[in-house]
């Protein structure tokens, strides 16, 4: 194994955004653990991929502790390479982890409560390496505990020095504002919301996006490839054995690949191969689109090889859409139902 030297013009490669109204900058595309960095998967290519994100700008690793398989391992792959790789960048880089969603048996190992909140966040910094992460989120709302028990969890994560930054993930318009102003009083407003949002799963536009404006509050919008749907893997309509919905991933439901929803995804590759950008490239460019002060400050991607990760950055460089090309791609891109993280429960498994 060589030893790691970062590229010296890194920063020069990718546009940053601020965070709402905090501090704390993105780069416009981020690289999100949830599908590709378990030990499921080889570490020597999980550290390419990390190496070629970082050399390209990209300093925002996403993670939750029940990113895997097995839950965990995620979070335990990344402090190896951390230690290995990135401890003189540290600094730089922003790591972000989450609680909310199964992790074990028993009550304490889901939900929204102080005790598991906080517990996590202990294990994921002890799997992680570290003394504190970057961006601390509640994962999902829980109905079955008072929303000021888990925002005063957040509240103590980033004044007892785990977290510099609290966020939420996953919650609508009303408890979002609701949680905004918990957080405020405390003196620890909430600096990112992150919602899932693509071509397929539009749900943010109906209120979402214009609170987190309002709130002050930056956007960091995940799986926007709906899943992989919104790639080039799935139009022919068959299924690929290597993907999510070969291998049976909990992230995929079989009516994802309705002969409806496939028309819309053939639409959608239509006019990305006019622009002369792969649908990804063109699902990506759309999530961050300007829409003003609605606008996504970052897109989360997976990547499953650093050449996976080369072509998503390049929808980057895309040019913005004409009038015509919005109104095409709104005739197309209708929400499909494929929403899994709408209606979440504490019972529900991730």
């Amino acid at each position: 194994m060589t030893i790691y030297v970062a590229r010296e013009n890194r920063y020069e490669s990718t546009e940053y955004r601020r965070s709402g109204h905090s501090g704390l900058h993105l780069p416009r595309l981020s690289l999100g653990l949830w599908q590709n960095f378990g030990h499921d998967r080889d570490l020597e290519g999980q550290r390419r991929i990390l190496r070629r994100a970082f050399d390209l700008g990209v300093f925002h690793f996403d993670l939750a502790n029940n990113y895997g398989p097995p839950p965990g391992s995620a979070e335990e792959n990344l402090g190896r390479l951390l230690a290995e790789d990135f401890r003189p960048y540290r600094d730089e880089l922003v790591i972000t982890t989450k609680a909310g969603w199964v992790m074990g048996p028993g009550p304490h190992q889901q939900g929204g409560s102080r005790k598991y909140l906080l517990s996590s966040l202990d294990n994921s910094l002890r799997r992680l390496g570290l003394d504190h992460v970057d961006i601390f989120y509640s994962h999902r709302p829980d109905p079955n505990t008072p929303l000021e028990e888990t925002m005063t969890a957040l509240h103590h994560a980033v004044t007892s020095g785990r977290a510099l930054y609290a966020g939420i993930s996953s919650y609508g318009p009303t408890a979002t504002r609701e949680a905004a102003r918990i957080m405020r009083e405390l003196g620890t407003p909430l600096v990112v919301h992150q919602p899932s949002y693509s071509m397929l799963n539009r749900w943010v536009e109906d209120g979402l996006l214009r609170t987190a404006a309002d709130e002050g509050m930056g956007v960091v919008a995940f799986s926007p490839l709906a899943q992989g749907l919104l790639t080039s893997r799935y139009l022919g309509g068959d299924v690929p054995p290597d993907s999510r919905a070969g291998v049976g991933r909990p992230s995929w439901r079989q009516n994802m690949l309705s002969e409806e929803i496939l028309e819309r995804v053939r639409a959608l590759n239509d006019l990305a191969v006019q622009r002369g950008q792969t649908l990804a490239q063109m699902a990506i460019s759309w999530v961050l689109r300007d829409q003003g002060p609605h606008t996504v400050t970052t897109a989360l991607v997976g990547a499953s090889s650093a050449e996976q990760l080369e072509q998503n950055l390049a929808a980057l460089d895309a040019p913005d859409f004409s009038d015509e090309e919005r109104r095409h791609i709104d005739t197309w891109a209708v929400d499909s139902d494929i929403n899994i993280w709408a209606g979440a429960t504490a019972s529900r498994p991730d």
